[in-house]
């Protein structure tokens, strides 16, 4: 009974905290389309390493990049966990960004919360978007709801608050206990109410149950029209409420294709299984690297190296109900893996792809037939087993995509009709006349053409 009443006390404290500490109106955009926010489906996201993005590895120090992210044409900012860290069991160094010793408060070694609120103003104020990392599957092994709260925990044969899978630095949370449920949800609102954020990446999402979905989801959309993106692909995800999933049957298709173990055609395989896993309207996040795949997996020097990275990269920012991720460094690019528990900064110097994800992410801004719920249609225009092309169209716009995914030379040619006639070479930026004339496309490379 005793812990009933202090887990109830805490959470009106909390909900108190949400309601009154702030009154000023957010910024709130409530178009929707296709189910969605309206600002995603023509926008894009990139994963911002704090820690690891400059020297200083702070807020501010990150905030003299957004000028160059701006005109690079980044639309929404994910900020990998901001929260304290938790001591106990503490992995390296620093720890893992994913081992949250407290969900209402900021990391001091990234700065201060009126810097973070600073930095999100400055991220609105240049019409861009801003994603926090929230972690609700587990807390770092010093996390104060350890002593207050324990029954928030699942418990282990000793009866101590368990581990969560094999992660020695963090403990499960049970979400069977109402009250648990009640104060995360509490907590994330916490984060719309008083930085005015546009929504969340959820850590682990594939393991809390859809109820607590269900439950949050709508209490955040009602406050804000926020972006819900999950890390896992399980179908209950998009039917609790998320806008986007992770793609990782097609994430691991492109990865074969790349080594070279599947032909081009793969990716027909993934779509079509796509079309009865999800519901219609789902979004998915692809990407050619995330923090997990840099710093465990070699992405994307590994995965897809040096000119292999380009067509695949082009998929993923064209691709049917996609919106693309460039994680951070990609631009420059960095060519390693980055520490995950230590400090590890990255040096950007050369911005070599800068230019190919500039155009890229401003196609995809400008052009409608690259919205998420923009129609596609495969078209054959050379080997199926290297070359894959489609087509994206929405009302008068059209984009043509065409890939050499392999290592060699391949011809191609156009015998359509209906993508015949004057055109705009993307990438060459110049006008073209498409006809059924044959060209050769070098391996591993692409073409996009736009069409009015």
């Amino acid at each position: 009974m005793k812990k009933v009443t202090t887990s109830l006390a805490f959470l009106c404290a909390l909900l108190m905290l949400v309601c009154c500490q702030n009154k000023k109106q957010v910024n709130d955009d409530r178009a929707m389309l296709d189910g969605h926010p309206a600002w995603i489906m023509q926008g894009n996201i990139y994963e911002v390493n704090l820690r690891q993005y400059t020297p200083e590895g702070t807020i501010n120090a990150f905030a003299k990049h957004l000028d160059r992210l701006q005109k690079m044409g980044v639309q929404t900012i994910w900020f990998m966990p901001i929260n304290p860290i938790s001591k106990v069991d503490r992995k390296g160094s620093l720890g893992s960004y994913y081992a949250i010793s407290d969900y209402t408060a900021f990391n001091p070694e990234y700065g201060t919360m009126d810097d973070f609120k600073k930095v999100v103003q400055a991220i609105h104020d240049r019409g861009m978007k801003v994603l926090i990392d929230w972690v609700p599957n587990h807390t770092g092994a010093d996390h104060r709801w350890l002593q207050q709260h324990p029954d928030f925990f699942v418990k282990d044969a000793s009866g101590k608050a368990a581990v969560a899978f094999d992660w020695a630095d963090v403990r499960q949370l049970d979400f069977k206990n109402q009250v648990l449920q009640d104060s995360m949800v509490a907590a994330m609102q916490y984060w719309v109410k008083e930085t005015d954020i546009d929504g969340f990446r959820c850590d682990v999402a594939w393991n809390v149950p859809a109820n607590f979905w269900k439950k949050a989801i709508p209490k955040l959309k009602k406050m804000k029209n926020v972006f819900m993106l999950a890390e896992g692909d399980s179908t209950y995800l998009p039917k609790s409420g998320f806008d986007a999933v992770y793609p990782w049957h097609m994430f691991k298709m492109m990865e074969k294709i790349a080594k070279g173990t599947r032909p081009a055609f793969g990716l027909d395989s993934i779509n079509k299984e796509n079309e009865t896993r999800y519901p219609k309207n789902t979004i998915q996040m692809y990407f050619t690297s995330n923090h997990d795949e840099n710093s465990w997996n070699h992405a994307d020097f590994g995965t897809f190296p040096n000119e292999v990275h380009a067509p695949f990269a082009v998929f993923t920012q064209t691709m049917q109900h996609s919106v693309p991720l460039i994680y951070s460094g990609q631009e420059e690019p960095i060519l390693r893996a980055i520490k995950f528990f230590d400090k590890d900064p990255m040096v950007f110097k050369n911005y070599q792809r800068e230019a190919f994800y500039t155009t890229l992410l401003h196609l995809r801004k400008n052009n409608s037939a690259l919205s998420a719920d923009a129609a596609f249609k495969k078209v054959i225009v050379g080997n199926e087993q290297s070359v894959y092309a489609y087509v994206r169209s929405k009302g008068n716009k059209k984009v043509l995509v065409i890939l050499n995914l392999s290592a060699q030379e391949q011809t191609i040619a156009i015998n359509d009709p209906s993508l015949h006639g004057k055109a705009h070479n993307t990438f060459q930026n110049k006008a073209v006349v498409i006809t059924n004339k044959s060209w050769k496309l070098q391996p591993w490379g692409y073409e996009l053409i736009e069409f009015n």
